[in-house]
């Protein structure tokens, strides 16, 4: 017996037009994986204008394309498009089986990942005392109040809502991987000390969680050669109970599997592939054997684990000010010198006006914004044919942040020559509220007895 498992989602914002193919081609869990760090802090501002979200509000467009699926028996759905408002989410997809008429759905619900309720317990008991991971700076020196706190879970309660009949199961902030290895935990019966399982499940979670990548969507090979892109599949795997896998994507559709891409999407994201760090236990994606199969199949077998951590990783997010952005074209002749010159006139403007500025941003697109200072056309005396002056800056206040980038208007022609005439001159629009990450460690055992599940009916 073998689980296939489908990966319908990589960011809140991706496509659900991918999951006809997944479930056409034949999966038993559908895993959509909706979160990153920068999704909390959007539905924290989301939140902050309602109450009542604070979930991926996508979440009902994947499930009307896949409800379908469940109802017959043939898939279950797994998702943290719960995000900081799982319960919510919960309701969601209870109204959205209503509307399709269908009941009888049991949706389970994940919670205990929320630590804002117990940031000042937590601080008082965790080993770290939530010190940031980053800079090793002491939360009581953090600042401004936190909007969010939530620790990363793993997949053992993601597997018990399994156990316990759900058929859709909604979760907070867990670790992407956790989605794809709690069906596997629960039609396996893996134990939480059996490391070799968990880490083979761990490396098929993360080569999966993010939808089109391991297909070759967004590859540095030879990208050109990518079948049919417009086609772009959402992988599958089908696993053994041993952990071994192989990797594949549905038939008759675009994209590719092979060696290279499965190893692109196996180094993303990855400080260290010996020792990948998840809730569940620390993979080494460095012992697993790949074998290309053919016919956009991939092998993966003999994935080593070690125990995991005794702490999860956790993220707070706070309040930082608000930003503003322009951007500014020029055409060649010595495109880079006038934006250069445009960004000095405009920055003297502001000082001028007696804005306070507490952080700016320069980027030269087509110069240095993506490569920084490794970018070789300027230093082998290449002039770049246009330039775009990207200026961002981070203010106390919203006000403050919106009047900084209206001292670039009079420059539209008091300044050195746009292309186009004055293509690309403007203020950026309103100011928009700027949140800052603040990751750090928790005890396991201090959120581990907060953990629970609650089943709902459709």
């Amino acid at each position: 017996m073998s689980v296939r498992l489908g990966g319908g989602q990589g960011f809140y914002g991706d496509t659900p037009r991918a999951v006809e193919g997944l479930l056409a081609d034949g999966i038993d869990y559908l895993c959509l994986e909706a979160l990153a760090e920068l999704t909390l802090a959007i539905l924290a501002k989301d939140r902050a204008r309602d109450e009542t979200l604070g979930y991926t509000r996508d979440l009902p467009r994947y499930l009307t394309a896949a409800i379908p699926a469940v109802i017959d028996g043939s898939t279950k759905i797994i998702t943290n498009a719960g995000g900081i408002n799982p319960r919510a989410a919960a309701h969601a997809a209870i109204e959205t089986a209503k509307r399709m008429g269908v009941s009888g759905l049991k949706i389970a619900t994940v919670l205990g990942d929320d630590l804002m309720p117990r940031l000042n317990e937590l601080q008082a008991a965790t080993s770290s005392r939530l010190s940031n991971m980053d800079t090793g700076a002491s939360y009581a020196d953090a600042g401004t109040d936190p909007l969010i706190a939530a620790a990363y879970l793993g997949a053992f309660p993601i597997a018990d809502a399994l156990s316990q009949g759900a058929d859709i199961v909604i979760t907070g902030r867990v670790a992407d991987a956790a989605l794809f290895l709690g069906p596997l935990i629960h039609e396996y019966g893996w134990a939480k000390d059996d490391w070799n399982q968990l880490a083979a499940g761990v490396l098929v979670g993360h080569l999966l969680e993010c939808s089109g990548q391991v297909a070759g969507g967004n590859f540095s090979g030879d990208w050109w050669t990518i079948p049919e892109p417009w086609k772009l599949p959402y992988p599958i795997a089908t696993v053994d109970s041993d952990g071994s896998a192989i990797i594949s994507k549905p038939s008759g559709s675009g994209g590719r599997v092979d060696l290279d891409t499965v190893r692109h999407q196996l180094l993303y994201e990855v400080h260290d592939p010996s020792a990948y760090l998840s809730p569940d236990v620390v993979a080494d994606f460095g012992s697993a054997i790949f074998e290309d199969l053919g016919d956009n199949r991939v092998a993966v077998r003999d994935v080593r684990g070690k125990p995991a951590t005794g702490t999860y990783k956790a993220l707070i997010a706070q309040h930082a000010g608000w930003s503003g952005e322009t951007r500014v074209a020029f055409a060649w002749p010595d495109a880079v010198e006038k934006s250069r010159a445009t960004a000095a006139i405009f920055t003297r403007r502001v000082e001028m006006a007696g804005l306070q500025v507490r952080e700016w941003c320069f980027e030269e697109w087509g110069v240095n914004a993506l490569g920084g200072p490794t970018v070789p056309q300027l230093a082998s005396g290449i002039e770049p044919p246009e330039c775009v002056l990207r200026v961002a800056w981070r203010c106390d206040d919203e006000r403050t942040a919106s009047a900084v980038g209206r001292e670039l208007i009079p420059l539209a022609l008091s300044a050195p020559p746009a292309g186009l005439a004055g293509m690309g001159r403007a203020t950026g629009g309103g100011a928009t509220e700027l949140i800052s990450l603040w990751p750090t460690l928790v005890d396991k055992h201090l959120v581990d007895s907060e953990v629970r599940i609650i089943m709902e009916t459709s």
